[in-house]
């Protein structure tokens, strides 16, 4: 049965522009929010829902209109409760208003739960920790613990690397889908150079040269178990390059007391347009987010900038990253700062 007055409210809501939202297993989405009203269209199936969402300080209150909640897709409802907690930045939970149908099935997934009360809820960091509803198709199932050693170091034997798709996210304030994707060595080549040739790049990173050092370079990242080389996209336009590593096989382990499963990042951003704050809020909290959601033994994020590059610096302190140490590298004096799992989940970063 469509709710009361929803064609015009449909109307109202279609005049702003819609975000768009992609699930990892290509499943699209769009979704519209403006005072108090969500709309929710499923562009695979043009079937639309209509909610609304109050704050209310560290609760928000969410109420399906028009449709049994027992007919919805769990995708469908999870499209919004990620978007009220986006537009509820606050909010520690979002309490389900008792609607037509029952939330068995929610219930059922573990997605929602009830409180103490018996009111059916949402818990946002239990929410943020559900890998399907971000992390990519492409990831691997984790291996029995068994260990290894590289170059005398002793860890855990690494799931074989990942190919394609490994992220993605709806970005609201940008309107677009961030993504992340394991590089193509060929198909990358000639972005991957011109990057690296930025003097804003290589002021950093220092591995200016010609195509050949830069096929070598992919060539040696591919062929290491321990880390991944990483294309970032806001929607199908690449911006920037990440190398994802376990920390224990890696340069870093001695100087931050590894643990088995923590893992650490690079990145250079290679176009200049999207460079700024309002790139950064999305790709900073969203690496992080993927790490830990790559692999639930992950307890921390460790990560060595140079110590003078103090935007860096300060952008991970915003991202709740913790300042802990500056030590010598061989090549460069470094800042070493972590990042917990808890941390992550408990503050909504």
């Amino acid at each position: 049965m469509a709710m009361s007055g929803a064609p015009t409210l449909q109307r109202e809501l279609e005049r702003a522009a819609a975000v768009p939202l992609q699930r990892p297993g290509g499943r699209r989405f769009e979704w519209i929010y403006d005072a108090e009203n969500l709309m929710v269209r499923d562009l695979s199936t043009g079937s639309t829902t209509h909610w609304s969402l109050q704050r209310r300080g560290e609760s928000a209150m969410l109420e399906c209109r028009g449709n049994a909640v027992d007919t919805l897709g769990i995708d469908e409802m999870a499209v919004a409760f990620e978007v009220s907690f986006l537009h509820c930045p606050d909010a520690r939970r979002l309490d389900l208003q008792p609607a037509a149908g029952s939330f068995d099935a929610l219930l059922q997934s573990g997605l929602a739960a009830r409180d103490e009360s018996e009111r059916i809820c949402i818990v946002r960091d239990m929410f943020w920790r559900r890998s399907e509803y971000w992390r990519g198709n492409a990831c691997n199932r984790t291996l029995p613990l068994r260990y290894a050693f590289t170059q005398g170091r002793r860890h855990p034997l690494r799931e074989p690397k990942p190919d394609g798709l490994l992220y993605t996210r709806s970005i609201p304030w940008l309107r677009a889908t961030l993504s992340f994707r394991v590089i193509d060595p060929e198909g990358d080549i000639a972005r991957f150079h011109r990057w690296m040739n930025d003097p804003a790049v290589d002021a950093f990173w220092q591995e200016a040269g010609d195509v050949g050092k830069h096929r070598a370079y992919l060539a040696a990242i591919s062929s290491d178990p321990h880390v991944i080389g990483v294309v970032g996209c806001f929607d199908d336009d690449p911006f920037g390059y990440f190398e994802i590593y376990w920390a224990k096989e890696d340069r870093i382990a001695p100087f931050c007391d590894a643990d088995d499963f923590d893992r650490g990042w690079h990145v250079l951003i290679g176009e200049p347009s999207f460079r700024g704050k309002p790139f950064v809020t999305a790709w900073l909290p969203s690496i992080s987010h993927y790490l830990f959601l790559d692999d639930r033994r992950t307890q921390r994020i460790v990560i060595e900038p140079r110590s003078d590059n103090h935007k860096m610096i300060g952008n991970l302190v915003k991202g709740g990253y913790a300042i802990v140490k500056e030590f010598d590298f061989p090549h460069k004096r470094a800042t070493l700062a972590t990042l917990m799992r808890e941390t992550f989940f408990r503050e909504r970063l």
